[in-house]
């Protein structure tokens, strides 16, 4: 990471202060648990409602875990760090995240949003629609001057990217777009998505959005064991307005959740860098069958340089096109170590076919106007041994009619 400084071969006793930053993988692991009274090596997990007060009118740092926990503390502090946010928000999942977000939307103003998004985001964005008078504009992000016509100084609340997007793995130029937003609209706010890059990759912060967001779910915690959401913001009174709604709907993340996300993210370098390592194997694989395969990490990509202007590596999540609907569904069902699954950026590998699954809530006219292809698949790549999974799904390939006439070999 090359915003950090970097290590000395001998440094003395006064070049180095507590204010060091280190880098990205050393920070991740290192949590600071300087306040217990106990020294414990892990942050305890704080599994209580409520906590005793010394006096009558309380005023304790915690009093209810509602409105804190020091868990919770301990694991939005450190995504604070990670994330690049003045302060970090976690919630009871991704959904959640984007739900306390759109609470800063009023009736009547609007919302600018990518037409290649996430089933759930889009389902929800619909409802706002039609329950609380919030519009939402579908337009591609892609493009930044596809985005300027619908900018209203008066009405635009919230612009939400997605970048890379899901499922068709597109990019959006981040800066750029953050950029017209705040000079037409100073009052909104960029939000992005950033689940699929995780901070270890990609920081929107930096780039100039004003709220990130991620389903921890997935990279995060990187296991699938836990739900849970998490929101970081530049400014400190947006995080405030957040906390708000937070604390006022009781969809905070409970003590033994955070504790979970707290371990699991600790591990994300590691596991970001072989994932993404056997991803571009497989996405080369793909493109030497000759499948149409969208991935930020191939040089065919066509924002092949510019994610490399915002991000640190190209994820791990890829998806490609076999031209036959039936095709795909036997590839996904051939497949062994490949578990059929909605979701990502978990320790195991997963495919799917977004248009049956995540996104089958998306209504299928307009799936069909957002070129959303139907035998679409999708496949996030685990830990496993990458010869392992190339042999796997050369086996569902062939098995399905998707190689005809090759004997199995791969890269």
């Amino acid at each position: 990471m090359t915003d950090l400084l970097p290590c000395s071969s001998s440094p003395s006793a006064s070049s180095v202060t507590t204010h060091r930053k280190y880098r990205f993988a050393t920070q991740v692991v290192t949590v600071d648990n300087s306040d217990d009274p106990h020294n414990a090596a892990s942050v305890p997990i704080y599994q209580s409602a409520t906590f005793k007060q010394k006096t009558a009118g309380g005023g304790g740092d915690y009093d209810y875990s509602r409105s804190g926990n020091p868990t919770r503390t301990h694991l939005e502090n450190h995504l604070a760090k990670i994330m690049g946010a003045s302060r970090a928000l976690a919630v009871t999942s991704g959904m959640g995240a984007l739900d306390v977000i759109t609470r800063l939307v009023r009736a009547g103003e609007e919302i600018i949003a990518g037409d290649d998004l996430y089933g759930g985001t889009n389902r929800l964005l619909s409802f706002l629609a039609s329950s609380q008078n919030i519009k939402t504009h579908h337009v591609d992000t892609t493009c930044p001057d596809a985005v300027l016509p619908y900018l209203d100084p008066a009405k635009t609340r919230l612009v939400l990217l997605e970048t890379p997007t899901n499922p068709l793995i597109k990019i959006c130029d981040i800066p750029t777009i953050a950029q017209q937003v705040h000079a037409v609209c100073p009052n909104a706010l960029v939000v992005v998505d950033n689940t699929m890059m995780s901070p270890y990759l990609q920081r929107p912060l930096e780039l100039g959005a004003d709220i990130s967001y991620h389903s921890a779910t997935k990279y995060l915690s990187g296991h699938h064991d836990l739900m849970a959401g998490v929101i970081g913001t530049r400014d400190a009174s947006v995080a405030d307005q957040l906390y708000f709604v937070i604390n006022a709907t009781g969809c905070g993340l409970g003590p033994f959740d955070a504790w979970l996300l707290l371990r699991g993210v600790k591990t994300l370098a590691v596991r970001m860098d072989k994932q993404q390592a056997s991803a571009v194997r497989i996405a080369e694989y793909l493109e030497q069958q000759g499948f149409k395969v969208n991935f930020p990490g191939s040089r065919s990509h066509p924002q092949y340089e510019l994610h490399k202007t915002m991000a640190d590596g190209p994820g791990a999540v890829l998806s490609f096109e076999t031209g036959d609907i039936g095709i795909s569904e036997r590839i996904v069902e051939a497949a062994k170590l490949w578990s059929i699954s909605v979701s990502f950026g978990c320790v195991n590998s997963l495919i799917s076919m977004p248009c049956r699954m995540s996104h089958a809530s998306i209504p299928s006219h307009i799936r069909a106007e957002r070129s959303l292809p139907e035998d679409l698949i999708r496949l996030c790549i685990g830990i496993e041994d990458c010869d392992d999974l190339l042999e796997d799904l050369e086996m569902a390939l062939m098995s399905a009619g998707a190689l005809p006439g090759l004997e199995p070999k791969h890269a």
